[in-house]
C-alpha cells in the first residue's frame, strides 16, 4: 500500500496555512480522538494508508476520506503524515469530494483507495513550501469544485462570506439574517441544513481559524487565544482539542512558516513548478 518513504532531507515540521475560504495542514499524526469539524474536510495519506473510524464504529483502513461537518471520526495515522484540507462550505458542502477517486459511504462520509495526494505530499516535501501553498492550495480547491455540482443556498453562502470576513468574534446571527432579508430562526435553520452544523459551532469553527492563523504569524498560543476572542489559553487549548481530537502543542509547535521575503508573484512561479490536479 505505501509507495514509498519520505525522503530523508524532507522537513517533518507540520505545515498550517489559514487564507481566505481554506485551512490546510500537512505533518505527522499519531492518534486523534473522536472530534467533529465547523467545516468539510478532505484527509490524505500523505505515503500510504491511514485508519478512520465512525461513530465508534469499526476501524477502516483508507488512503484518503471526506468528512462533512460536523461527522464525528477518529484517527489513527501510527505517526505518519497526513494532508488535511478545509474548505468553507460557501462553495457548496461536498465541493471537496471532488479529490476522491472511488469511494464508499459511511456515515455520511466517503471513504477511498485513491486520490489526489501529490500535491499535498509536495507541500510536506518542500522547505519552502509556506510560501506558494496559498496558490498551490487555491489551484486545488479549484480542481475539486470543477468536479462538484452541489451549490449552497445563495443567502447562506453570502451570509458565511460575510461571517468570515468579519472581525467581530461574535458576529450575531440576528444581524446577518437581516442582512439577507431572513428572519433568525430561518436562517439558522437553512444554515444548519446547508453547512450540516449549526450557526454557532459554525462561528466556534471561525474563531479557531483565527487562534491557528496567529500562531502561524508568530503570536504565543495566549496572544493567540486573545486574537481569536477566547478567555485565555486554557479555552483556547481546550476547544482545540475538541475540535482536532488532540493537543494544540502537538500541531502548532515548531510549525513551518514562510520566508520574511516571500511574495504573491513569487508564490505563483513556485506553485507551477508543481501542477494541481488533473
Amino acid at each position: 500500500m505505501y509507495e514509498r518513504a519520505a525522503p530523508a532531507d524532507a522537513s517533518s515540521a507540520p505545515i498550517w496555512h489559514v487564507a481566505g475560504g481554506h485551512t490546510l495542514f500537512a505533518g505527522p499524526l499519531a492518534y486523534n480522538a473522536s472530534h467533529q469539524h465547523g467545516a468539510p474536510v478532505y484527509l490524505a495519506g500523505l505515503y500510504g494508508a491511514f485508519r478512520i473510524r465512525f461513530a465508534g464504529g469499526d476501524w477502516i483502513t483508507c488512503r484518503n476520506a471526506f468528512i462533512p461537518a460536523g461527522v464525528l471520526h477518529e484517527l489513527d495515522c501510527g505517526g505518519d503524515p497526513l494532508g488535511v484540507l478545509y474548505r468553507e462550505p460557501e462553495a457548496g458542502p461536498r465541493a471537496l469530494t471532488g479529490l476522491m477517486g472511488p469511494a464508499d459511504p459511511v456515515g455520511g462520509a466517503l471513504v477511498g483507495r485513491s486520490g489526489e495526494v501529490e500535491a499535498l505530499r509536495a507541500l510536506f516535501e518542500r522547505p519552502d513550501a509556506c510560501d506558494w501553498a496559498g496558490a498551490a492550495v487555491v489551484d486545488l480547491t479549484a480542481f475539486a469544485a470543477r468536479r462538484s455540482d452541489r451549490p449552497i443556498d445563495a443567502r447562506i453562502a453570502r451570509i458565511l462570506v460575510d461571517l468570515r470576513a468579519c472581525q467581530e468574534a461574535r458576529m450575531s446571527a440576528g444581524r446577518l439574517a437581516a442582512a439577507a432579508g431572513l428572519s433568525s430562526s430561518r436562517m439558522q435553520h437553512l444554515f444548519s441544513a446547508a453547512v450540516g452544523v449549526p450557526f454557532r459551532r459554525y462561528r466556534g469553527w471561525l474563531r479557531m481559524r483565527r487562534a491557528i492563523a496567529a500562531v502561524v504569524e508568530g503570536a504565543t498560543f495566549t496572544g493567540a487565544a486573545h486574537a481569536a476572542a477566547f478567555a485565555d489559553q486554557a479555552h483556547f487549548a481546550n476547544a482545540f482539542r475538541r475540535t482536532f481530537g488532540a493537543p494544540a502543542s502537538r500541531s502548532l509547535q515548531d510549525i513551518r512558516r514562510p520566508t520574511p521575503r516571500a511574495s504573491g508573484r513569487g508564490a505563483h512561479a513556485r506553485q507551477h513548478e508543481h501542477p494541481q490536479g488533473g
